[in-house]
């Protein structure tokens, strides 16, 4: 099941950055050692009373001018418009209320969409609540006032938010169709893709608008299995920053990721794997997502009999943190090994869904173990007492050690390679859970 998504709206310098870090905690601030994770603070995974989501800031860069503001301002609300399940606006009571906020109310009113009007940098309440009801004149519900620098009022936002999306987690888990998440950088043929796919088998079902959000989704049937392919592509506005489309892009990237179970990555064949992709391709592992990697114009590339090994290497070093991804070669313009992409998706559903006898398991680790002796530290010796798998999609595995500390990430990693030898799991993560126990349970 998806986390929902909740994306945070307002002005420059109301606080939205401060609210965002404070609401995420401390993982947040944690810097992830992983290449091609992104480090922009655009989102965080967020639980309040066990209910999960992922929280986006849509800050970006300020405007240069005034006359600029409100475009901005628009540009900034469609976005959370188009991503997210809640939106969480917010305003400062200080500077009170302005001309922006009430055009961008307006858009989020007429949206549909819950919207939770915060109004921010309230340290006082005696002191503040007179202007905090200025802001009902918005018309868009109860103001909720919080003061993001001093954490005050966050338990009333966060009822507010999960209030919101517990009755759509219900509808999702109904839906049991893959769900097939197409992103990537701008112009390297996401949208060329679907359109080949749905030209080609001449099969669409519906076009059926996205449980939570307005993006459009797109049901295809092939081999009379029914998918739902989620494009990212088209819903990228125009704008003057640079950084601005970067980072609107991710978020909707993010989002998009949140609610597949396979995501495709597109490459541009031309232009090989960029700093982007392997941020788009970082979000996919981070959330455990199964992965493809598609590069596409592969019509436009001059060939001899090693450009597909020097293509897959150079792919490989780069995106050295998913060894595991599947790789294909394909053009949206041509066709060619289009239709390959359902035999790798299913590839791929199968293996993040595979679950392996805890007996097996633990014959694996226990040669591992016997092939590698585990490491120490000042006469401690690590020991592998047992491993099961206790999830799927991505699979994952608990293994019970005398030290956590001495289960180094380097040997963890060898005991996952030995379970790929046994049994593949190619284009999904394996996530590991290391636990603590003595010897005499």
């Amino acid at each position: 099941m998806s986390r929902p998504v909740v994306a945070i709206v307002g002005r420059p310098n109301v606080g939205k950055s401060t609210l965002f870090n404070a609401l995420a905690g401390e993982r947040i601030s944690i810097v992830k050692d992983t290449p091609g994770v992104t480090r922009d603070r655009i989102y965080a995974d967020v639980t309040w009373l066990n209910n999960q989501f992922t929280m986006i800031d849509t800050g970006g860069i300020e405007p240069e001018s005034k006359d600029m503001m409100l475009t901005y301002m628009r540009e900034q609300a469609q976005i959370a418009i188009d991503t997210a399940d809640v939106i969480v606006f917010v305003t400062d009571v200080r500077q009170g209320l302005v001309d922006a906020d009430g055009k961008v109310a307006e858009m989020l009113r007429r949206s549909g969409k819950p919207v939770i009007l915060t109004v921010n940098k309230v340290d006082n309440f005696e002191k503040f609540m007179p202007d905090v009801y200025e802001f009902y004149n918005l018309g868009i519900g109860d103001p909720v006032p919080v003061s993001a620098a001093s954490m005050l009022g966050f338990g009333d936002l966060l009822d507010k938010i999960v209030e919101y999306f517990q009755a759509e987690d219900m509808q999702q888990e109904e839906d049991e169709r893959p769900r097939i998440a197409i992103v990537g950088k701008p112009n390297v043929g996401k949208s060329s893709i679907i359109n080949k796919l749905l030209g080609e088998n001449r099969v669409i079902v519906s076009d059926i608008a996205g449980t939570t959000r307005d993006a459009i989704d797109t049901a295809v049937t092939w081999k009379d299995k029914e998918y739902v392919f989620i494009d990212t592509a088209g819903m990228r506005r125009k704008s003057k920053i640079k950084e601005e489309i970067e980072r609107f892009s991710i978020i909707r990237t993010v989002t998009a990721v949140e609610r597949a179970d396979v995501v495709v990555v597109v490459i541009d064949a031309s232009e090989g794997v960029t700093e982007q992709d392997a941020k788009i391709a970082g979000i996919a592992h981070e959330r455990g997502k199964g992965i493809i990697i598609a590069v596409n114009k592969w019509d436009s590339i001059e060939k001899d009999d090693k450009t597909i090994y020097k293509h897959t290497e150079k792919i490989k070093e780069i995106l050295s943190f998913i060894p595991y991804a599947e790789i294909l070669f394909i053009s949206a313009l041509t066709g060619q090994r289009i239709t390959k992409l359902f035999d790798s998706i299913e590839v791929v559903i199968q293996n993040q869904n595979m679950r392996i006898q805890t007996g097996v398991l633990n014959e694996i680790m226990m040669e591992a173990t016997a092939l590698q002796q585990p490491p120490s530290d000042k006469g401690k010796r690590l020991k592998l007492y047992y491993i099961t798998q206790v999830a799927v999609k991505p699979p994952t595995f608990v293994i019970f050690v005398n030290d956590k500390e001495l289960m180094h990430y380097s040997y963890t990693r060898y005991i996952e390679n030995k379970i790929r030898e046994a049994f593949g799991f190619a284009g999904t993560s394996l996530k590991f859970i290391i636990r603590e126990r003595t010897e005499n349970k």
